[in-house]
């Protein structure tokens, strides 16, 4: 899908991550056939990866986030993070028709999780995933939007509700070759302008040069949810980084 919007952590390019799509979700893959969308369907044990994606999150990387219960501190707001308030928040869209599902439906979701973001270390990009979090370092050398909070519980993970009917669909989900307004682009819509207000400093984007349509999509998520809603007065330089994948093209 180069040069279409795609989800940010959502639909990796296939090519990419075939045996991890094969070790997470091997049963929708053998029964792909009578598929009603075109892509994969709810990841198994989603509620048990997004709880414990967030309190690794919490407890390991941003540890500033943790609950304190210092009364100085509550009295300042000073509260850390409620994985299970944050989950609750989160299935909201479970329970909605999976092409009637508006990046606005994650706003309690992206108020609860929302944390701030180390001036200078936010990374931006477009077609290269696997090496923005390779070269992030879990948010040690930069934070890419799946770095922070909102944006780790719902990396390569996929979620929607069956149609007319209750539960959760694990055989296929939309993307926006089906409609627009489904559960994942939804999310990554919601979380990519998050993460673009409240970034700052200087501003890092990553490019792949070997992608064939060229190394800047001008429908993509950086293009049309992240460019848009840079705060001017908060961005001291903007760096364009365009990497060339090992023994690729260069276009």
């Amino acid at each position: 899908m180069a040069g279409s919007r795609r989800a940010r952590g959502g639909r990796p390019r296939p090519a990419l991550l075939l045996m991890l799509l094969l070790h997470l979700r091997w049963p929708q893959v053998a029964g792909a056939a009578g598929a009603r969308w075109t892509g994969p369907g709810t990841t198994p044990h989603l509620q048990t990866i997004f709880l414990g994606r967030c309190a690794e999150q919490i407890a390991l990387q941003n540890p500033e986030l943790r609950q304190i219960r210092k009364n100085r501190d509550v009295r300042n707001n000073k509260v850390g993070k409620n994985c299970t308030a944050i989950w609750e928040a989160f299935k909201v869209v479970l329970d909605k028709d999976p092409c009637s599902v508006r990046p606005s439906d994650y706003d309690l979701f992206i108020n609860l999780s929302r944390h701030s973001i180390p001036r200078d270390k936010s990374l931006f990009w477009e077609n290269n995933h696997l090496l923005v979090t390779s070269y992030a370092e879990n948010g040690r050398r930069l934070v890419p939007l799946c770095n922070v909070l909102y944006g780790r519980v719902g990396d390569f993970l996929n979620w929607c509700r069956q149609t007319n009917a209750s539960g959760l669909d694990y055989q296929s989900c939309p993307t926006s070759e089906d409609c627009e307004n489904n559960p994942v682009d939804s999310f990554w819509r919601s979380a990519s302008i998050q993460y673009a207000r409240d970034s700052s400093g200087v501003i890092n984007v990553m490019l792949n040069g070997s992608e064939p349509a060229g190394a800047y999509p001008v429908k993509g998520f950086f293009a049309d949810f992240e460019i848009p809603y840079l705060q001017k007065d908060k961005i001291t330089r903007i760096e364009i980084w365009v990497m060339h994948e090992i023994g690729g093209p260069k276009v």
